[in-house]
């Protein structure tokens, strides 16, 4: 993968950020979610955002862990107050 550009990492620390608080203020949604996931966050206003944590999951996988696909809307990088829609996708 290509060098990543700082800001990539800083909106996706800042946008973790944000969603763990979201999962924390809603303790319901987080008790329901895997044990040890794999988090990845697709901000809808993002594209490079969504294409850099797309090929990274690509990438490397869940590595044995479930994972959590995070979908959001952000505004820069915070949340917005629309709640994000997480999936939590299913071996068949």
């Amino acid at each position: 993968m290509k060098s990543i550009p700082e800001r990539v990492v800083e909106r996706n620390i800042a946008l973790t950020g944000q969603f763990t608080r979201y999962l924390l203020e809603h303790p319901t949604l987080f008790a329901a979610l895997p044990d040890e996931f794999e988090l990845v966050l697709f901000p809808q206003n993002d594209p490079e955002l969504q294409l850099y944590n797309l090929r990274l999951w690509e990438q490397f996988g869940s590595e044995g862990k479930p994972v959590v696909l995070a979908h959001l809307t952000s505004t820069g990088m915070e949340l917005t107050n629309h709640p994000p829609k997480i999936y939590v996708p299913i071996a068949a």
